[in-house]
């Protein structure tokens, strides 16, 4: 263990809990370093935590919303106190730079001050019908015991995009984060379960089987996960014994189209589309990760594009300033985007490098790629109808409008979409998308809105997160009726 390296205890019913086998985690930077452990909880161990999280739920959905929101919001001032050394832990343990970590923890402090700020509103404002058969009242009730599951690109982000409608709304909660990246992110866990009575929320790490019991088990109430498409299929499967209710945000391979009447000589809007594309390595799942230009258009801004490019991608070192890319987070994903940009040279795809590499010898050490653009590929080719989630993207032209909506809709996903080009010809062609959300002019976290919903269709999901149905997502409706004549005419006495 190294002088900086840090253990992650689970947490179960208040009380930290050090299990017997630990999981480093390794800087994808420095991949001999190790950064810290976390522990590799059993399946009984998480029987535990969902137990005693089943046992709160009793007194925690009965505690006021007042309650609730003062403890949160003392959760919010401590992690903001905490950033730099939270979001140092982030870069190191994930690979993306310092100022990438601090926006995460940005974007999640904004969410958590959001929901803080409309869960009154959002479950009291309860909905009373009076009319001369009675009155009915329709009121937002905690659900039960949650099960959370977040990924490793955004691990606090998406754990805290569950973690405060959860607790907020009334229920309780087990979180268990991606081993990929679980210590920033169990910083985040444990400075929120101390603000909150024993076993409202509940931490625990490990591989499959704890995953399984997460879904699986009766006390559960209602599955929250983000990842891949796949992995829901089984979560579904697994928790069809019960009828779990779900939030479910997956995979997207989100679409980009430039329209003939956008500005390539734009720099600032080139820059948002380069960004768009290779924020995080590109490993955001609302990432542009395949772009349509009017062939009207395709030329002239291809050359702009790898210009802007190359004015903004500087790939090193997260902790030196100039950077604007990081490594990628593990070597599993390098060798997937690496395979996929493979496979287009070898149909004839022309692969051309963008930016420049700061430390060639870092560079060599750690899970870095340069980010490439991809040209010339087939609109059916591996690299343009699968996810990348890693720093390529292609670029491919289109021959009027209608094209542009039948290749960006062509896809099993829907998760977000972008639109480029004039104001008013840009949102009449977003109206005929297919996805949970279309940016105009920008794309990715730069057009985030934590007041909105945000979610998928197709296979990209189930349910929306943020906004004020993010906090409704996690009550049940609850219909109370008081009907005036108890004795209906058409019933026989």
């Amino acid at each position: 263990m190294s002088d900086k390296s840090i253990v992650i205890d689970a947490i179960i019913n208040g009380e930290k809990y050090r299990a017997k086998e630990q999981d480093p985690r390794k800087n994808p930077v420095h991949p001999d370093e190790v950064v810290g452990y976390a522990p590799l909880n059993t399946k009984k161990d998480t029987i535990k935590a969902i137990d005693v999280a089943h046992e709160a739920f009793t007194s925690w959905r009965q505690s006021s919303i007042d309650n609730r929101v003062e403890r949160m919001k003392k959760a919010i001032q401590t992690i903001k106190d905490r950033t730099p050394e939270i979001a140092e832990l982030l870069s190191r343990e994930h690979g993306k730079p310092l100022y990438d970590s601090e926006g995460e923890i940005g974007v999640s402090l904004a969410w958590m001050e959001f929901a803080c700020d409309n869960v009154k509103e959002v479950l009291e404002n309860n909905v009373e019908e009076h009319d001369n058969g009675g009155k009915t009242i329709i009121a937002r009730d905690a659900i039960g015991v949650i099960s959370a599951i977040s990924p490793w690109n955004y691990p606090i982000a998406l754990s805290t995009i569950k973690m405060a409608p959860a607790l907020l709304t009334g229920n309780t909660m087990v979180l268990k984060p991606s081993p990929l990246a679980p210590l920033a992110v169990s910083k985040v866990a444990e400075i929120i379960a101390d603000e909150f009575p024993p076993g409202v929320l509940n931490l625990v790490h490990g591989d499959a089987d704890v995953g399984v019991e997460l879904t699986s088990n009766p006390k559960v109430a209602k599955i929250a996960f983000t990842g891949g498409t796949e992995t829901a299929k089984d979560i579904m499967k697994s928790a069809s014994e019960a009828i779990k209710l779900m939030t479910l945000e997956l995979g997207g391979n989100d679409a980009a189209i430039v329209l003939d009447d956008f500005d390539v000589e734009d720099e600032r809007a080139m820059r948002r589309m380069v960004i768009s594309n290779f924020l995080t390595a590109g490993q955001i799942c609302m990432i542009a990760k395949r772009i349509y230009v009017d062939r009207k258009i395709y030329d002239k801004f291809v050359d702009k594009y790898i210009e802007a490019a190359n004015k903004w991608i500087r790939v090193g070192d997260p902790f030196d300033d100039n950077v604007t890319i990081g490594s990628v987070n593990n070597k599993k994903q390098v060798e997937i985007v690496q395979d996929l940009i493979d496979d287009s040279k070898s149909k004839g795809a022309e692969v051309i490098k963008l930016g420049k590499v700061l430390d060639p010898d870092l560079y060599d050490e750690g899970y870095f790629m340069q980010p490439t653009v991809v040209l010339g590929a087939d609109y059916h080719d591996p690299i343009v109808e699968e996810e990348q989630f890693g720093p390529t993207v292609p670029i491919l032209p289109f021959d009027g409008d209608e094209h542009a909506l039948e290749l960006a809709n062509d896809s099993i996903y829907g998760l977000t979409s972008s639109v480029w080009g004039k104001e008013e010809h840009a949102i009449k062609v977003a109206k005929h998308i297919q996805a949970g959300t279309t940016m105009i002019n920008t794309a990715a976290v730069q057009g985030l809105d934590v007041r909105f919903p945000f979610g998928g269709v197709k296979q990209s999901g189930v349910g929306r997160e943020y906004g004020k149905e993010g906090l409704l997502a996690y009550t049940e409706t609850h219909v109370i009726n008081l009907p005036n004549d108890l004795d209906l005419p058409y019933i026989p006495e």
